[in-house]
């Protein structure tokens, strides 16, 4: 391993202890390593418009900087147990190829606002991804909703055959789910779009870093101005992404639960594309929907990741070493949750319905509601309508087009109301 960046002269270092403290540090650095060095390059910005590097100094330790970039990118170079970090491999490269200049770097910055930074550069480049997919998840089921807005599917509520439903109904559902996922991932990467470099150790530093400068280099829509804040904001933003994360995956888990059963031999209403379905070991004749069951199972990385992170905010403030464990949870639930979520739009495009069978599910009993509400609108009290239309011996066999017809209440299958839904879909673009 480098010089460790803390080490002190005449100071032993226990590798038992050492391996405890660095744990997956090194690996974990990985995933934010290109924010890091970004970050990297606007902190040498600033040093250089307070006088702390020259001009040429500057562009040694930019150019070095992009050429590191380029080098993990081509696997050129690689993040290992060498290192401590991240921010100590940055360090440890700048100094061997440019001696005292590269040790210039670290002046006015601790590595407490060096991972805020990149951790939040990193949780913007997330939640843009959130939103993405969950917009593109929305799109198709709004497309499949206004084309399959006649097709009769069975409503139910507790499990149970409840009311005549249509696939445009099911489809009008996700779709604005996922419209409001997307909102909220992108009013989460609002709230959290602050920079957090040159708070240092969250006590600031004695010298007049242009912080300003830094925000804009890197593109946060304004600085979080408390030194002491930027601390007690980690672990604190990290919910709050992984939360915006969490609302999606619910939704993911329930179109899932939904999928699990329209597939089955008991529903037969769906059929799901080839590559999301697998076989048995040991029985030939089985497909099964090992994708959607693992997409149900997603949420719960992003939940186990929420609450270990919510474990380790029972602290004080300032900076304290737990803070470095949630890391390795948030890259966790977000890598589990964005890779998830990237299957679905497809799946929504490609998955066909058998509108036979759907039809076939839909009994007398389902019309018992319409015939309720079509005696109280001839003006019974609704009470008598119900008591009334709860009689077996006056269900019919409905028409399943007409019942959706006659749904005209906004929202339903007589009234969708789908360009609501595109206006808000095209506001989020």
């Amino acid at each position: 391993m480098s010089d460790l960046l803390w080490q002190k002269p005449g100071v032993a270092v226990d590798a038992q202890i050492q391996a405890f403290l660095a744990g997956d540090d090194v690996i974990l650095d990985r995933e934010f390593f290109l924010h890091d060095i970004a970050a990297s390059r606007a902190h040498a910005e600033g040093l250089q418009r307070i006088g702390i590097l020259s001009a040429d100094e500057l562009t040694g330790i930019a150019h070095e900087l992009g050429t590191l970039a380029d080098d993990f990118r081509s696997g050129t170079f690689v993040l290992d147990e060498r290192f401590e970090d991240g921010h100590s491999a940055i360090e440890a490269r700048l100094v061997d190829r440019l001696g005292d200049t590269g040790r210039r770097i670290h002046t006015g910055r601790s590595r407490n606002d060096q991972v805020l930074v990149a951790t939040r550069l990193w949780l913007k480049e997330k939640l843009a991804r959130t939103q993405a997919l969950c917009l593109e998840a929305a799109e198709m089921a709004l497309q499949r909703a206004g084309a399959e807005a006649g097709v009769p599917l069975p409503g139910y509520t507790h499990l149970q055959r409840a009311v005549v439903s249509s696939a445009g109904m099911w489809w009008a559902g996700w779709a604005e789910a996922f419209i409001d996922d997307s909102q909220r991932a992108r009013d989460t990467a609002a709230w959290i779009d602050a920079n957090p470099l040159g708070s240092a150790a969250g006590y600031g530093v004695n010298l007049a870093l242009d912080r300003d400068h830094a925000t804009q280099m890197l593109g946060f829509g304004r600085m979080q101005v408390a030194a002491t804040y930027a601390q007690l904001s980690r672990g604190k933003f990290e919910l709050a992404a992984l939360e915006a994360l969490g609302s999606a995956m619910l939704d993911l888990r329930r179109i899932a639960w939904d999928l699990s059963l329209f597939t089955s031999a008991e529903f037969g209403f769906v059929a799901l594309p080839p590559e999301y379905v697998t076989g048995s070991s040991i029985m030939p004749n089985k497909r099964n929907p090992d994708v959607i069951e693992l997409m149900r199972g997603t949420y719960a990385s992003v939940a186990a990741a929420k609450s270990e992170i919510e474990h380790l905010l029972s602290l004080p403030s300032g900076y304290h070493r737990d803070l470095q464990v949630t890391k390795g949870a948030l890259f966790h639930g977000f890598g589990k949750g964005l890779q998830a979520l990237a299957l679905l739009p497809d799946l929504l495009r490609r998955m066909q319905w058998n509108p036979d069978a759907m039809r076939a599910a839909l009994d007398p009993s389902m019309y018992a509601t319409d015939l309720a509400v079509d005696l109280a609108r001839q003006g019974m009290p609704f009470r008598d309508a119900y008591r009334q239309a709860a009689d077996p011996g006056r269900w019919e066999q409905g028409d399943p087009q007409a019942s959706l017809a006659a749904r005209v209440s906004p929202g339903a299958a007589g009234d969708m109301r789908l360009d609501a839904l595109h206006a808000r879909l095209a506001a989020l673009r």
